[in-house]
Protein backbone atom coordinates (compact mmCIF):
# COMPACT_ATOMS: atom_id res chain seq x y z
CA UNK A 1 0.00 0.00 0.00
CA UNK A 2 1.34 3.52 -0.87
CA UNK A 3 1.66 6.12 1.01
CA UNK A 4 -1.66 7.94 -0.42
CA UNK A 5 -3.87 4.87 0.43
CA UNK A 6 -2.68 4.86 4.02
CA UNK A 7 -3.17 8.53 4.63
CA UNK A 8 -6.73 8.25 2.85
CA UNK A 9 -7.57 5.15 5.10
CA UNK A 10 -6.70 7.12 8.31
CA UNK A 11 -8.45 9.93 7.67
CA UNK A 12 -11.53 7.69 6.45
CA UNK A 13 -10.98 5.83 9.88
CA UNK A 14 -10.92 9.05 11.69
CA UNK A 15 -14.00 10.59 9.71
CA UNK A 16 -15.98 7.43 10.59
CA UNK A 17 -14.84 7.58 14.57
CA UNK A 18 -15.83 11.10 14.44
CA UNK A 19 -18.89 11.06 12.67
CA UNK A 20 -20.17 7.71 15.62
CA UNK A 21 -19.14 9.76 18.50
CA UNK A 22 -21.67 12.09 17.33
CA UNK A 23 -24.22 9.98 16.83
CA UNK A 24 -25.73 9.81 20.77
CA UNK A 25 -26.18 13.43 20.31
CA UNK A 26 -29.46 15.48 20.63
CA UNK A 27 -29.88 17.02 17.55
CA UNK A 28 -31.02 20.05 17.64
CA UNK A 29 -29.21 20.51 21.03
CA UNK A 30 -29.62 22.69 23.86
CA UNK A 31 -26.34 23.69 25.36
CA UNK A 32 -28.20 24.67 28.86
CA UNK A 33 -30.39 21.56 29.02
CA UNK A 34 -33.68 23.67 29.13
CA UNK A 35 -35.78 20.96 27.69
CA UNK A 36 -34.19 18.65 30.07
CA UNK A 37 -34.86 21.18 33.18
CA UNK A 38 -38.22 21.82 32.27
CA UNK A 39 -39.78 18.20 31.60
CA UNK A 40 -40.52 17.04 35.03
CA UNK A 41 -39.39 20.26 36.53
CA UNK A 42 -40.39 24.08 36.16
CA UNK A 43 -40.74 26.66 33.38
CA UNK A 44 -39.66 29.90 33.82
CA UNK A 45 -41.76 31.91 32.08
CA UNK A 46 -41.56 35.99 31.94
CA UNK A 47 -45.28 37.74 30.87
CA UNK A 48 -46.08 41.05 29.91
CA UNK A 49 -49.82 42.18 30.15
CA UNK A 50 -50.93 42.75 26.15
CA UNK A 51 -54.74 42.49 25.75
CA UNK A 52 -56.03 39.32 24.73
CA UNK A 53 -52.20 37.58 24.75
CA UNK A 54 -51.68 38.02 28.17
CA UNK A 55 -54.06 39.62 30.67
CA UNK A 56 -52.46 40.17 34.28
CA UNK A 57 -55.13 40.78 36.98
CA UNK A 58 -53.48 41.36 40.39
CA UNK A 59 -53.32 38.89 42.75
CA UNK A 60 -54.33 35.78 39.94
CA UNK A 61 -52.87 33.75 37.46
CA UNK A 62 -51.96 35.47 34.06
CA UNK A 63 -54.77 34.81 31.73
CA UNK A 64 -55.42 34.68 27.81
CA UNK A 65 -54.60 32.65 24.83
CA UNK A 66 -50.67 33.07 25.33
CA UNK A 67 -50.86 31.94 29.25
CA UNK A 68 -53.10 28.95 28.39
CA UNK A 69 -50.90 27.73 25.27
CA UNK A 70 -47.82 27.64 27.88
CA UNK A 71 -50.16 25.81 30.55
CA UNK A 72 -50.73 23.24 28.02
CA UNK A 73 -47.53 23.37 26.94
CA UNK A 74 -45.85 22.93 29.97
CA UNK A 75 -48.35 20.27 31.27
CA UNK A 76 -47.29 18.33 27.98
CA UNK A 77 -43.45 18.37 29.95
CA UNK A 78 -44.58 17.50 33.43
CA UNK A 79 -43.84 21.14 34.22
CA UNK A 80 -44.42 23.36 36.83
CA UNK A 81 -45.09 27.19 35.72
CA UNK A 82 -43.00 30.11 37.66
CA UNK A 83 -44.63 32.91 36.21
CA UNK A 84 -42.80 36.60 36.44
CA UNK A 85 -44.53 39.85 35.62
CA UNK A 86 -42.27 42.45 34.30
CA UNK A 87 -41.63 45.09 31.62
CA UNK A 88 -40.95 43.88 28.55
CA UNK A 89 -37.20 44.93 28.46
CA UNK A 90 -36.43 44.00 31.98
CA UNK A 91 -37.76 40.30 30.81
CA UNK A 92 -35.92 40.34 28.07
CA UNK A 93 -32.80 41.06 29.92
CA UNK A 94 -33.88 38.45 32.43
CA UNK A 95 -33.92 35.69 29.43
CA UNK A 96 -30.39 36.62 27.66
CA UNK A 97 -29.44 36.32 31.58
CA UNK A 98 -30.89 32.63 31.52
CA UNK A 99 -33.18 33.88 34.19
CA UNK A 100 -36.04 32.55 32.55
CA UNK A 101 -36.99 29.89 29.93
CA UNK A 102 -39.29 32.17 27.49
CA UNK A 103 -41.12 35.29 27.53
CA UNK A 104 -44.79 35.83 25.99
CA UNK A 105 -46.66 39.09 25.73
CA UNK A 106 -48.58 38.77 22.41
CA UNK A 107 -44.98 40.05 20.82
CA UNK A 108 -45.03 40.21 16.42
CA UNK A 109 -42.54 37.90 14.06
CA UNK A 110 -40.64 41.83 13.49
CA UNK A 111 -40.02 42.27 17.44
CA UNK A 112 -36.68 43.76 18.25
CA UNK A 113 -35.95 41.89 20.97
CA UNK A 114 -34.50 39.14 18.68
CA UNK A 115 -30.62 41.05 19.37
CA UNK A 116 -31.55 39.06 22.43
CA UNK A 117 -33.76 36.10 22.45
CA UNK A 118 -34.95 33.09 20.40
CA UNK A 119 -38.25 33.36 18.65
CA UNK A 120 -40.81 30.80 17.71
CA UNK A 121 -41.92 30.49 14.47
CA UNK A 122 -45.13 31.88 13.88
CA UNK A 123 -47.71 30.16 15.42
CA UNK A 124 -51.12 32.77 14.78
CA UNK A 125 -51.20 36.16 13.01
CA UNK A 126 -54.14 38.93 13.85
CA UNK A 127 -54.85 42.47 12.09
CA UNK A 128 -53.90 45.27 14.27
CA UNK A 129 -55.20 48.57 14.99
CA UNK A 130 -53.77 49.63 11.36
CA UNK A 131 -55.41 46.48 9.71
CA UNK A 132 -51.52 45.26 9.34
CA UNK A 133 -51.29 41.45 9.64
CA UNK A 134 -49.05 40.80 13.09
CA UNK A 135 -47.66 37.05 12.77
CA UNK A 136 -47.21 36.41 16.77
CA UNK A 137 -44.35 34.12 18.39
CA UNK A 138 -42.93 33.92 21.84
CA UNK A 139 -39.51 34.26 22.95
CA UNK A 140 -36.92 31.77 24.52
CA UNK A 141 -33.16 31.08 25.48
CA UNK A 142 -30.86 32.16 22.70
CA UNK A 143 -29.32 28.67 21.15
CA UNK A 144 -31.55 26.37 23.31
CA UNK A 145 -32.58 25.35 19.67
CA UNK A 146 -33.95 21.49 21.31
CA UNK A 147 -36.55 23.58 23.39
CA UNK A 148 -37.14 25.70 20.09
CA UNK A 149 -37.83 23.21 18.00
CA UNK A 150 -40.31 21.60 20.75
CA UNK A 151 -41.88 24.49 21.63
CA UNK A 152 -42.44 25.58 17.72
CA UNK A 153 -43.65 21.80 17.16
CA UNK A 154 -46.57 22.15 20.02
CA UNK A 155 -47.69 25.74 18.86
CA UNK A 156 -48.15 24.68 15.66
CA UNK A 157 -50.10 21.94 16.48
CA UNK A 158 -52.75 23.93 18.23
CA UNK A 159 -55.63 25.49 16.64
CA UNK A 160 -55.38 28.98 17.95
CA UNK A 161 -58.06 31.40 17.10
CA UNK A 162 -57.09 35.41 18.26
Amino acid sequence: MGKRTTSLSALWIALMLALTGCSGAMIPSDPLGTLEEVTGGTLRVGVVDNGQWVKLPPNRQPQGLEPDLVREFAANHDAEIAWNRGAEHELVMDLKHEELDMVIGGFGSDTPWTKHAGKTRPYVESRNDHGETVKHVMLTLMGENRFLLELDQFLLSQQVNP
